[in-house]
C-alpha cells in the first residue's frame, strides 16, 4: 500500500528559511541585471560623452578677419577677367602671407591656415569688384591657433590667441566646410562630404543588388524549394555565410571583381556588389522568417478563392511579409555601412579630394574616412575624426529609426 503524503507546513520554520532563500535568490538575480544593464549604459554614457566633446568641436572652426587692401597688394589681376587660370597665376598664397604679416604682425605662418589663400580667392570669384577697394575676409586659423581657441593648447599658441582677441580679429563659427567640402591635407578644410557621398552611392548598389536576389531567395527557399539533401545545403551555407568575418568578403571582392573582372579600383561600384555578397544571406534569412510567420490560413484562404500559387505568393504573401523583410534589409544594410575590413581590401582608402560623379568614380566611405583620419599625425584631425563618427552614428541611427518606424507601420498581429 503506497504511503499517502503529507500536506506541505508552509508555516514551519524550515518552510519560511527556504521560501527567504528563493526570494532572496531572486533579489539578487534582479540586482545582477540591474547592475549590468548600469554598466553597459554607463559604457554608453562614456562613449557619447568621448564623441561628443571631441566632435562637437569638430564642427567649429577658428577664423581671423584679415584686412586685405587689395589696390595696394602686389596681385596683378583684371576685375573683367577673373577665369581659374588667371587666380592660379597670380600666387595667392604669398600674397596673403604677406598681408597677413602686414596686418597681424608677428609669424603670419603659424596664425594662418596653410590653405588660409583660398578663403581670399573665393571671395575674389564671388565678387571681383573687392580688387578696386580694401575688403576684410575671414580666414581660417592654423591648427595650433584653432585648437588653442577652442580647447586647449600650446602656451605660445594660447598668448596668440590672446592677443588677437584683443585685436577683435578672431572669431569661433560653424565650420560649414565640414559638411560641404572632401578630404585634404590641411584639418581646418577637410569634410566629410565627399565620404558621405560614396557612402549613398555604395549602399545604393548594395541594396539594388542583394534586395531583389535575397528576397527571391527566399521566396524560393520557403515557398517552392523541395525538401530535399541539396536544399538542406544550401540553407546551412546561408546561415554560415551570415557569420562569415567581413573581410573575407574583401578578399572575395578584391580576387574577383578587381583581380579576375579587372573593375574600376576604389568605386562605389566595387564596394556595393562587395558589401551585397555580405548582406545577402542577412536578408535571405530575415525573409525567410518574415515569410514563414504569414499564417498558413491566408494561403489557404487565397487558393480557396480560386488564387494561383503564383498569385497566392506575390499578391497575399509577400506584401504581409514585406515589413519584416524592409526590417531585416535596413538592419543588413546598417550593418554594411559601418564595414571597414571589406572596403580596404578593395582598395577604397584612396586619397579622395572631389566628392564622386557616378558609381564608377573614386570614392570612399564614412568607415574608411574615419580610419584615414584616425592615422593622421596633426592634432587637428582628432576632433575631425570624432565629428564625422558623429555623422556615422546619425545615419546609423537613422536607418535603424527607419527599419523601426516600417515595422510599427505595417506589422500584422495575428
Amino acid at each position: 500500500m503506497t504511503a499517502q503524503r503529507l500536506p506541505t507546513d508552509w508555516k514551519s520554520d524550515a518552510m519560511r528559511k527556504r521560501i527567504a532563500r528563493r526570494y532572496g535568490a531572486e533579489r539578487r538575480f534582479k540586482l545582477a541585471g540591474l547592475a549590468a544593464v548600469a554598466l553597459s549604459a554607463a559604457f554608453l554614457a562614456f562613449l557619447l560623452f568621448t564623441m561628443m566633446g571631441n566632435g562637437l568641436r569638430g564642427f567649429t572652426r577658428t577664423e581671423i578677419a584679415l584686412t586685405v587692401d587689395f589696390p595696394a597688394s602686389p596681385l596683378l589681376l583684371d576685375p573683367n577677367a577673373i577665369t581659374d587660370e588667371a587666380l592660379a597665376n597670380a600666387n595667392l598664397p604669398m600674397v596673403t602671407g604677406e598681408v597677413a604679416k602686414k596686418a597681424l604682425g608677428g609669424d603670419a605662418d603659424a596664425l594662418l591656415s596653410p590653405t588660409a589663400w583660398i578663403s581670399i580667392r573665393d571671395a575674389i570669384k564671388a565678387d571681383p569688384k573687392i580688387l578696386s577697394r580694401t575688403e576684410t575676409i575671414r580666414v581660417p586659423a592654423s591648427t595650433a591657433i584653432d585648437l588653442a581657441a577652442k580647447s586647449k593648447g600650446s602656451p605660445e599658441a594660447e598668448a596668440e590667441v590672446a592677443r588677437l582677441k584683443q585685436q577683435g580679429v578672431l572669431s569661433t563659427g560653424i565650420n560649414w566646410n565640414f559638411l560641404t567640402a572632401s578630404d585634404g591635407t590641411d584639418p581646418t578644410q577637410v569634410g566629410i562630404w565627399g565620404a558621405f557621398k560614396g557612402s549613398l552611392l555604395t549602399m545604393l548598389v548594395t541594396l539594388l543588388l542583394s534586395f531583389p536576389v535575397g528576397v527571391a531567395t527566399a521566396l524560393y527557399l520557403e515557398e517552392y524549394a523541395p525538401k530535399a539533401w541539396w536544399t538542406d545545403i544550401i540553407e546551412v551555407s546561408i546561415n554560415n555565410l551570415a557569420a562569415v568575418p567581413s573581410i573575407i568578403f574583401g578578399l572575395l571582392g578584391l580576387s574577383i571583381f578587381l583581380n579576375f573582372l579587372h573593375l574600376p579600383r576604389s568605386a562605389a561600384l566595387i564596394g556595393g556588389m562587395t558589401l551585397a555578397l555580405m548582406t545577402m544571406p542577412v536578408i535571405v534569412i530575415a525573409g525567410r522568417n518574415a515569410i514563414k510567420a504569414v499564417p498558413p490560413s491566408i494561403r489557404d484562404a487565397a487558393l480557396g478563392i480560386g488564387a494561383s500559387p503564383v498569385q497566392v505568393v506575390f499578391q497575399h504573401v509577400l506584401p504581409l511579409a514585406l515589413p519584416g523583410i524592409l526590417t531585416g534589409t535596413i538592419i543588413g544594410m546598417a550593418r554594411a555601412l559601418g564595414e571597414t575590413a571589406p572596403l580596404l581590401m578593395i582598395g577604397m582608402r584612396a586619397f579622395i579630394a572631389t566628392p564622386p560623379g557616378g558609381i564608377t568614380d573614386p570614392a570612399t566611405v564614412l568607415p574608411v574616412q574615419i580610419f584615414l583620419w584616425s592615422d593622421e599625425v596633426s592634432k587637428g584631425f582628432v576632433e575631425k575624426t570624432s565629428a564625422a563618427i558623429i555623422v556615422l552614428l546619425v545615419f546609423l541611427l537613422a536607418m535603424n529609426g527607419l527599419a523601426i518606424y516600417l515595422r510599427n507601420k505595417f506589422e500584422t498581429r495575428w
